[in-house]
Formats: C-alpha cells, sequence, structure tokens
C-alpha cells in the first residue's frame, strides 16, 4: 500500500512539472526568439543497475523523475514587420549583446531599439555588439545586409560601412543555459565555422518556435495522467484507511 501511494505521488509531480514546463512555452509562444523546453525524464531502474546487489532489491520497481530540461533550439517563423530595428536571422547563429550585468548574452531577439545615448540595443537587457563593439547609430537610418554589414547612408547618398554585427555559432543538438527568457549564456558558443550558411533578415522578427497543436495536446496528456493518479491516491487512501479500521477492530 505505501508502495501506491508512492507511485500516485510521483505521478502528481511529475505530471505537475510537465504541466508547468508546457504552460511556460505556450506563455511565451509569441515572444521573439524564444526556444521551446521540453523535460528529461529518467528511471531509477537504468541507474540501479550499475550495482548488482541493488538492481536484485529493487525488483519490478521504476520510479521516474524530472532530470533535466531540454531546450529546442528548431528555427522558428517569421514575421514580417517592415521595421528597420527588426532582426532575423536564418541559421545556427546568434546576436550578441553585451548585457547590464556585465556578461556577453546570445540571443535571437532582434526586437531592438535606440537607447538614450543612440547606441543600437536590446531593450532592458543591453547594447547590441558589432565586430568593433557596441554600435552607435544615432538615428533610425540604416540597412543591414544579409550578412550582418550596417550601413547608414551619407549626405551625398553613399552607402557607409558602420559597423557588422557580432554573430556566435551553438550547434543546434547541444544542451545550452537560457538567462531570461529568450536569452543564452555563452558558455557553449564558438565563433562562427567558416563555410556556415545564414542570413540576416532586416524588417522582420524570428518568432517561437512553438506548435501551439503539439503543446495543448501534450497538456491535455498530462492534465489526465494529474488526475489520474490524483484519483489513485484517493483510492490508496480510501483503502488504508479501511484496513485501519479493521485492524481496529481485530
Amino acid at each position: 500500500m505505501n508502495r501506491g501511494f508512492y507511485y500516485a505521488c510521483n505521478g502528481m509531480i511529475l505530471n505537475q512539472r510537465r504541466l508547468d514546463c508546457i504552460g511556460n512555452n505556450l506563455a511565451n509562444a509569441s515572444t521573439p526568439g524564444y526556444k521551446r523546453d521540453t523535460l528529461l525524464v529518467e528511471r531509477f531502474d537504468e541507474h540501479m543497475i550499475l550495482v548488482k546487489h541493488r538492481q536484485e532489491l529493487s525488483g519490478t520497481f521504476a520510479h521516474t523523475y524530472v532530470d533535466d530540461s531540454y531546450t529546442d533550439l528548431e528555427q522558428g517563423f517569421f514575421e514580417q514587420t517592415e521595421s528597420p530595428f527588426d532582426v532575423a536571422i536564418w541559421g545556427d547563429v546568434y546576436f550578441n549583446i553585451a548585457g547590464y550585468n556585465g556578461e556577453t548574452m546570445l540571443t535571437r531577439n532582434g526586437d531592438w531599439e535606440l537607447d538614450g545615448e543612440g547606441y543600437l540595443s536590446l531593450s532592458n537587457s543591453g547594447r547590441v555588439l558589432g565586430e568593433n563593439g557596441e554600435i552607435y547609430l544615432g538615428n533610425k537610418d540604416f540597412i543591414i545586409d544579409v550578412d550582418g554589414s550596417i550601413y547608414q547612408v551619407n549626405e551625398v547618398g553613399e552607402r557607409v560601412l558602420v559597423d557588422r554585427l557580432l554573430l556566435s555559432y551553438i550547434d543546434p543538438d547541444s544542451d545550452v543555459t537560457k538567462f531570461g527568457v529568450n536569452m543564452f549564456t555563452s558558455v557553449n558558443a564558438q565563433p562562427v565555422p567558416e563555410g556556415t550558411r545564414y542570413d540576416i533578415v532586416q524588417g522582420a522578427l524570428e518568432r517561437s518556435n512553438i506548435d501551439y497543436n503539439y503543446e495543448l495536446t501534450m497538456m491535455m496528456n498530462a492534465s489526465r495522467l494529474f488526475e489520474t493518479n490524483s484519483k489513485i491516491l484517493q483510492i490508496c487512501d480510501a483503502v488504508n484507511n479501511s484496513t485501519s479500521s479493521l485492524c481496529k477492530k481485530a
């Protein structure tokens, strides 16, 4: 009976964490550059097999638990905005942001603006970095090419190179560490390998890589499993109370 309590409680905890993860994904479905998270579930018996006597004692017991979360770096879809301050990336490269916390952060969020001093910045996060440092523009009249080169037009109509966006590469299969909602630490970043294909698209934003239908289906599934385990817990509690009453009468 005690094992029944354990299984039911474990199932409720596991599916509650699934619901929290899915809920966070859905809440950020419209957040520029957001990448969906998913939980990684492990089983105790897979670890116990390393110790022979524990494997024999465990019997058929297979406790599941949340080991960690995984961030899916798949490309999100583009939304055309026509704003010069909206910039999207196609490919596996990331913008570099000089964070207000003093660290360099990576992001796919291209929802930029000019700060009070005329520097290109990501609101509430920090200034956008170019190959020569923080990018000063002073006004909204600028052009970004597909390779990340930033130009402004002078008085005679000539394009003048200001800087080139500093980009970093992250292997799409690697594990990343999130900072906030749609930023990443630079732990797994590296310079863009030669031959890597990417395009910088001005006038567009990369939205999240959330699939509404999939997330809602997973939410309903987790909700039903949570309710099922809750009912099992109630049944175990009722049986336990009945057994205790019979023992007392005996």
